[in-house]
């Protein structure tokens, strides 16, 4: 959860520090950062001290989350699915932790769809099949604006691996083998070849690893560790 104050549309440098962020990585701004950022239009921020810990960082603003300034919140009417967008607009569509339960799913119509990890259980090779296979269609279980071409009513699919993809990390993959017992026994049991370019099976979307991509004017990175 952000947790921010706002000044003149600036975000305030010791507010800044203290914000925790939904990935386990938390920023500190300084006073002359936030000085640039007025001038140049931009926002230069640091890395905050706990965010190679998340464990670490999570005990520490739970314990002083006494000190935050409850957030200012803006509540606004939930936008229709099928509303029409207005000229100029581009819409996103996030979602993630499918973990292979794509079927029942109505999807809303959008022009860009990110998926943010957790695609399927294991990251097993036939569930990323699966997933592929989604990302394409065909429409009849999606929302009842879909392109007639028979894919996923968007024109950039994004996907970024989440921690239930175990075989899209090779060093992970490298050390369950070499274990004597198995937290995993259907992963563990894979042969090298059957998972070393797993990524490669997702031929219906762009997938991210440490990369970004610019779509529309939109600069998105995507990262799974």
């Amino acid at each position: 959860m952000w947790r921010s104050r706002w000044d003149a549309g600036i975000l305030k440098a010791e507010a800044l520090a203290l914000l925790p962020c939904g990935l386990g990585m938390a920023f500190s701004q300084s006073h002359v950062m936030a000085a640039r950022r007025h001038q140049h239009g931009r926002l230069i921020i640091e890395v905050d001290e706990y965010s190679s810990n998340p464990t670490q960082a999570f005990t520490f603003y739970n314990i002083n989350q006494g000190r935050f300034q409850p957030p200012h919140v803006q509540m606004v009417d939930p936008v229709p699915h099928d509303a029409p967008k207005p000229p100029g607009y581009t819409r996103f569509v996030c979602v993630s932790d499918t973990h292979s339960r794509t079927d029942p799913i109505q999807m809303p119509y959008g022009d860009v769809l990110i998926h943010a990890g957790d695609f399927t259980e294991l990251g097993l090779p036939s569930e990323v099949k699966k997933f592929n296979e989604w990302l394409e269609g065909p429409p009849a279980a999606y929302s009842v604006r879909v392109h007639p071409t028979g894919s996923l009513p968007y024109e950039y699919k994004i996907v970024i691996a989440g921690n239930h993809e175990l075989t899209f990390d090779q060093e992970f993959m490298a050390d369950l083998i070499k274990q004597d017992f198995y937290y995993f026994p259907s992963v563990s049991k894979l042969k090298p070849e059957n998972y070393e370019n797993v990524q490669s099976l997702l031929t219906n979307c762009i997938y991210l690893q440490d990369s970004e991509v610019t779509v529309r004017g939109f600069r998105i990175y995507g990262s799974p560790w």
